[in-house]
């Protein structure tokens, strides 16, 4: 049972019918904290707010079909989830794509346009409005912005050039966004899940090693098989950052998995204004080459 520590808040995450937007939305739900959800299918997106209903009939749950690359469903989302809540807290910005799988001389070029309109496009949209709805607002605590990363957004995986450089410069966008916002109280993160199961990994173990590599598409299939603990721990990750608890932590990359988040608020003034935990580039000096720099 989750503590209540986002008891009074109100959430809207997209992309929550399925995998880890509908464990976010469980985990918010019984932290006390009413959820709007969303997902492109106004089916599954019902049937997810339903069961949630179910499990926690104490809260209010607001389910509106999404797609997230079409700014005026967004917009129709963030007002039901108004008119339903009357003021917004938290915002989490799940929906994403794998987008095509292939070299990039190869793919469909509408394809890998689309997943950039999902996973970065949407999502600074999301980011939009979550930010002129608290500017415009007051509240007695600081609101939240959490995004979606991925393994994409740190490290070259080839034949997935859009999902990459998407997550890639969402991280980048969360961290300037950071900035922006900071003198309005308002928290901005990423968040990387790990390789979790769900459809998008499916699709990567479907691909084969052909497109993906015999190495990435053996380790995908043994996180498939092993890691299905991560789901639950990336929620957790979730509910931090949406909580009390992660006051004045911003503007960072945060691991699920890897990263010792629950000892951070005691490292808060380390941590802001340090580079720690953001992407940046590695130059010579950091691992001990004397040549490459003047």
């Amino acid at each position: 049972m989750s503590e209540p520590v986002l008891t009074g808040k109100a959430a809207i995450v997209t992309g929550a019918s399925q995998g880890l937007g509908r464990e976010i939305a469980r985990q918010f739900l019984a932290a006390g904290a009413d959820v709007a959800l969303c997902a492109r299918s106004a089916i599954d997106v019902e049937s997810a707010a339903a069961a949630l209903r179910e499990e926690h009939p104490h809260r209010d749950v607001v389910a509106a079909p999404c797609d997230i690359s079409r700014t005026e469903e967004f917009d129709r989302l963030f007002d039901a989830a108004l008119t339903a809540f009357g003021k917004i807290d938290i915002m989490v910005n799940n929906a994403g794509t794998l987008g095509p799988i292939g070299p990039i001389d190869t793919l469909d070029w509408a394809a890998w346009r689309h997943a950039i309109a999902v996973n970065l496009d949407g999502t600074v949209y999301g980011c939009r409005r979550a930010v002129q709805h608290f500017k415009a607002t007051l509240s007695n605590g600081r609101r939240k912005i959490i995004n979606l990363s991925g393994g994409g957004a740190t490290s070259p995986q080839p034949n997935l050039s859009a999902y990459g450089a998407s997550k890639a410069g969402l991280v980048r966008f969360t961290e300037t966004l950071a900035e922006e916002v900071k003198a309005y109280a308002i928290d901005v993160n990423a968040l990387a899940p790990g390789m979790l199961n769900t459809r998008m990994l499916n699709e990567l173990v479907a691909a084969g090693p052909e497109k993906i590599g015999k190495r990435d598409h053996e380790r995908i299939v043994h996180s498939k098989e092993h890691d299905g603990a991560q789901m639950t721990q990336a929620g957790e990750l979730a509910v931090f950052l949406a909580s009390p608890a992660s006051d004045g932590i911003t503007g960072k990359l945060v691991s699920a998995r890897w990263d010792n988040w629950e000892a951070w608020p005691a490292h808060v003034d380390e941590l802001r204004g340090t580079d720690l935990y953001t992407l940046r580039r590695i130059i010579g000096r950091d691992r001990g080459t004397g040549w490459g720099d003047k």
